[in-house]
């Protein structure tokens, strides 16, 4: 399969409009959020359905020094992965999804969180997980809640390095796989393990950081 992107150019720095906060105000503020421009070509005969991961591979393995002032987040430091949308049981007639169509704009304590029908959008049959936004604001007492969907970049504003957000699209030899609204990286792997038949990927960066070049 192939996958391009009106929104983000491989290789290149994701705009702000796809992202969850941007450089500006005394450090960073809220940028668009929207979901970005994906189609995807050179479908295999036998796919029956798709399924989408985006997942930031460069997030710091320790929060010591994330977002403190007057320290960075090291360049050595061993990087983790941080969920940022998972979505599953796109029907196959589907091959496209228009910039903002599954969301856009900051949710307060989460898109989906406890009115699914109210404010997570996607193609019709769709199933969306949790990102880790979910974790990250656990605790704040503003922001806390159940991240559904896709919510964009925010890397540590004081981080080194640029991190890179892998948009990966599956073809599955399935028209659904058991999954519900709400399930993790870890079910999602494990539920179309065996089933992906091709996958495309697009891989943008972003940085919060004005000394870094994303």
């Amino acid at each position: 399969m192939r996958l391009k992107s009106d929104s983000i150019e491989h290789g290149k720095p994701i705009p702000a409009n796809n992202a969850f906060m941007e450089i500006g105000g005394e450090r960073i503020k809220p940028a668009g959020n929207a979901t970005p421009h994906l189609a995807w070509t050179e479908v295999p005969a036998a796919a029956k359905s798709f399924a989408i991961a985006v997942i930031d591979t460069d997030v710091p393995s320790k929060p010591d020094n994330v977002n403190v002032e007057g320290r960075e987040v090291p360049r050595d430091l061993p990087r983790v992965e941080f969920v940022h949308w998972l979505m599953a049981n796109i029907p196959v007639e589907c091959r496209e999804l228009a910039e903002g169509a599954c969301g856009e704009g900051i949710v307060p304590r989460g898109k989906g969180n406890g009115k699914l029908k109210d404010d997570l959008v996607g193609p019709p049959g769709t199933v969306q997980g949790l990102n880790d936004y979910t974790g990250w604001f656990k605790g704040d007492t503003d922001m806390e809640g159940h991240y559904h969907g896709y919510d964009g970049p925010c890397p540590p504003w004081n981080d080194t390095i640029a991190h890179h957000y892998h948009f990966h699209v599956y073809a599955l030899d399935v028209e659904t796989v058991a999954l519900e609204n709400g399930f993790t990286l870890a079910e999602f792997r494990e539920v179309i393990k065996g089933h992906v038949i091709d996958e495309a990927v697009l891989t943008g960066t972003y940085s919060l950081n004005p000394k870094v070049k994303a």
